[in-house]
């Protein structure tokens, strides 16, 4: 290894926060920590060492968590995955004059259109959702103006700000779930589908509190009367998980559960509602088992968590939920096995991520930091290492 390499993480962090330049009580203060906790990890008296922690210090630092752990990049540079953020990026800057492109599609078209790079996102291929996202933009941008009823825009700011979250871009997430909301404005329905991609790209940018608000604010317009009489269970349902994972985010155990309970309620009560409706709302008794693991995950009970995880992926209902929903899952509780010091367990996740849906395992920053803490751990199954090489990683 290079003398690069074997730089400390505690010294990267120090070096990354001057670079940006943030004093320790600041650093701390986005992150959640003490000054002295900053301090001693700097100093190296602290290891800084579980998953989850290393990507909280990562977005406060504006890198991916494995430039964090290894001192660099990617060997290849700039990814089609970067390239394709790039574009999604122009797409949603431009601001195009009105009928600047007279070979638009309708608005029954685009909704269409909309609808198949949906289906592609629930199945885990985020690839054609990729490529498909910057020209659903700039149709959206004249077909939103000549047809402001119309659902597509809705439809495309929310695919946009989902998929963004997946690929660490919470800032351009935001934006994208902002526009998402704007379109809605005036229709509960479809408010209440944007403040689905809302909350989640304010749970991303570590704004848990307001991604709460955000997702029961919805929940109130659907119908501020009945939560039990909802015109759309499932909708509303998705978004009292969405806000019970935001109050985990900020460890408010008790308003967590309190929503997921809740939404259990919900659940039990419309089983017609269990498995979604094609705009990547899947909602159900198997979604809300997985969502009460990811709580324990969020509030640091990871045995609790990888113990509702097995009862969950045991069943039925695990099975018949979207590729992309079991694929983020099993990413996710890779960090619960992680923080349990179970490498072995984290590699097998990923794994079987990877059988789900490839592009969640092999684009995702998430898998990537998850798959190089198993790779440094030396405990590397076959399939693993095989894994990691797939995806550009190596032993650091």
């Amino acid at each position: 290894m290079s003398s690069r390499d074997e730089v400390p993480i505690g010294r990267r962090m120090a070096e990354l926060r001057a670079r940006r330049g943030m004093s320790q009580q600041v650093f701390a203060d986005r992150i959640g920590r003490s000054k002295s906790w900053v301090d001693k990890v700097e100093r190296g008296v602290r290891t800084l060492d579980r998953l989850s922690v290393i990507e909280t210090v990562a977005a406060a630092l504006g890198v991916t968590p494995t430039i964090l752990l290894t001192g660099r990049p990617r060997r290849e540079g700039v990814t089609d995955t970067d390239a394709a953020v790039e574009r999604i990026r122009a797409a949603l800057a431009r601001h195009d004059p009105p009928g600047a492109d007279a070979d638009s599609p309708t608005a029954r078209q685009l909704d269409d259109q909309a609808g198949h790079a949906w289906a592609a996102y629930r199945n885990g291929h985020h690839a054609q959702v990729l490529r498909a996202l910057p020209d659903l933009l700039a149709a959206t941008r004249h077909t939103g103006r000549a047809e402001p009823a119309a659902d597509p825009p809705v439809r495309v700011y929310r695919l946009t700000a989902q998929t963004l979250v997946k690929l660490g871009q919470p800032h351009l997430a935001w934006l994208a779930a902002d526009r998402a909301m704007t379109a809605a404005t005036g229709d509960p329905h479809r408010t209440a589908l944007a403040a689905v991609s809302l909350a989640q790209a304010l749970r991303a940018l570590h704004r848990g509190r307001l991604a709460q608000a955000a997702a029961l604010s919805a929940v109130h317009q659907l119908d501020p009367a009945a939560h039990d009489r909802l015109a759309d269970p499932g909708l509303a349902g998705t978004l009292l998980l969405e806000a019970a994972l935001a109050a985990a985010s900020y460890r408010d155990a008790a308003t967590a559960h309190d929503l997921t309970e809740r939404a259990a309620h919900l659940a039990a009560a419309h089983d017609d509602h269990q498995q979604g409706d094609g705009d990547g709302i899947a909602f159900g008794s198997a979604a809300v088992t997985l969502a009460r693991a990811l709580v324990a995950t969020r509030l640091g009970d990871h045995h609790q968590a990888v113990t509702i995880h097995r009862y969950a992926t045991s069943g039925d209902g695990w099975r018949q939920l979207p590729a992309e929903h079991r694929a983020a899952h099993l990413i996710d509780i890779a960090r619960a096995h992680l923080d349990l010091g179970d490498p072995r367990a984290a590699g097998r996740a990923l794994i079987d991520a990877d059988r789900i849906a490839p592009a969640e395992a092999r684009t995702r920053p998430a898998a990537h930091a998850a798959l190089t803490a198993i790779v440094r751990t030396g405990l590397t199954a076959a399939d693993v290492a095989r894994l990691a090489a797939t995806v550009g990683l190596t032993r650091q």
